[in-house]
């Protein structure tokens, strides 16, 4: 949060016992987290200044910064239109991962953001104007495109962009026969299957879905409840900020 720890928020109470997904092997995640248990997420809104609105957000070593512009004229001539139009970004420092020369704009991201946060904005609201958002990864640490997707969001609510509710999304990875929600990077590289959802969650509504890999029904449901629950938990993180900026110290909840 601005001044206070970082906040944890878990779909449900992680109390069971660790299962291991190799018979052999106890397996535990790299950073000592419950299976069903999101990492510590850190807000911040009004980091660029030169920006209609923006948000600085952590969750865990993924920390994204995403500036809003406009609405504005658009540089591009078009014909008048009755909705605004929604540009959205979303590029990698050339820092943010170990992998040396891997800042770049991500193209597939730009246009899973775009469709994410489309639905939510109403467009009505500022005709024949465009707004911009960019978003930029300044460390890579996994699950980054729904902590891009949540953070843009909150740059947007930062930007006072008229909206049908926040959008919140939430990532679950499959390994072997377990499923671990808000991946890292060591886990996403080792999954049999991920599934992302995107949500506005004060209206239960979902505005993406991308499932890869392959699931069976009953872990596509597993994993879809998860990550509604989380993205309902997350969106009320996402509203106490916005609503109160200098909350009291959070701390984790124990396993």
């Amino acid at each position: 949060m601005a001044t206070g720890a970082p906040t944890t928020y878990s779909p449900s109470p992680s109390n069971k016992k660790q299962q291991s997904i190799f018979k052999d092997v106890d397996w535990v995640r790299p950073d000592g987290r419950g299976f069903h248990q999101c990492r510590p997420a850190f807000l911040k809104t009004g980091m660029v200044n030169a920006a209609s609105g923006s948000a600085y957000v952590e969750f865990g070593n993924t920390k994204v910064i995403v500036s809003v512009f406009g609405p504005r004229e658009s540089k591009k001539a078009m014909m008048y239109s009755d909705i605004g139009r929604l540009n959205c970004n979303v590029s990698y420092t050339t820092f943010s991962s170990t992998i040396r020369g891997q800042g770049a704009d991500n193209k597939e991201f730009s246009s899973v953001l775009h469709k994410a946060l489309e639905g939510a904005i109403i467009l009505e609201s500022f005709p024949k104007t465009t707004v911009d958002v960019f978003a930029l990864v300044l460390e890579s640490g996994g699950s980054d495109l729904p902590v891009i997707i949540s953070c843009a969001s909150l740059a947007l609510a930062d930007a006072g962009i008229m909206m049908y509710d926040l959008v919140t999304s939430v990532s679950v990875s499959c390994l072997g026969s377990n499923l671990v929600i808000d991946p890292i990077t060591e886990e996403e590289s080792s999954e049999d299957g991920s599934l992302l959802i995107t949500t506005m969650p004060s209206r239960n509504e979902v505005t993406q879905l991308n499932i890869n890999g392959e699931w069976s029904t009953p872990k596509i449901h597993e994993a879809m409840e998860l990550c509604l629950t989380a993205c309902s938990k997350l969106g009320e993180l996402m509203r106490s900020y916005l609503t109160d900026p200098e909350p009291e110290p959070a701390s984790a909840p124990e396993e």
